[in-house]
């Protein structure tokens, strides 16, 4: 599933050509953590009947550089999210004046 991503990582960050074996390692290993991940999610966010995303950050909440790094997205994504918001407006604004 994510091998494609990984081999360009362990390209990056390790070796020029990354065998199969190690590829496959790190992704069983990837997707055995996120696995791991959602299920306590899951077990937590199960009173109110739904996984947030608040959930991930409590179970990260003693892993600072994870928890930093995902506020960080999650503002990055915020300011996404206003500057398409006030593109499209600019863009409606346009074609109404036409």
């Amino acid at each position: 599933v994510f091998s494609l991503i990984l081999i360009h990582l362990l390209y990056f960050f390790l070796c020029n050509q990354p065998i199969p074996e190690s590829v496959a390692l790190v992704e069983d290993i990837v997707v055995e953590y996120v696995t791991d991940m959602v299920h306590k999610a899951q077990d937590i966010g199960s009173k109110r009947g739904k996984i947030s995303i608040e959930d991930f950050l409590y179970l990260i909440r003693k892993d600072t550089p994870k928890l930093n790094r995902c506020t960080e997205l999650l503002s990055m994504q915020e300011e996404l999210k206003q500057a398409r918001k006030a593109f499209d407006v600019d863009e409606e604004k346009l074609a109404s004046m036409e």
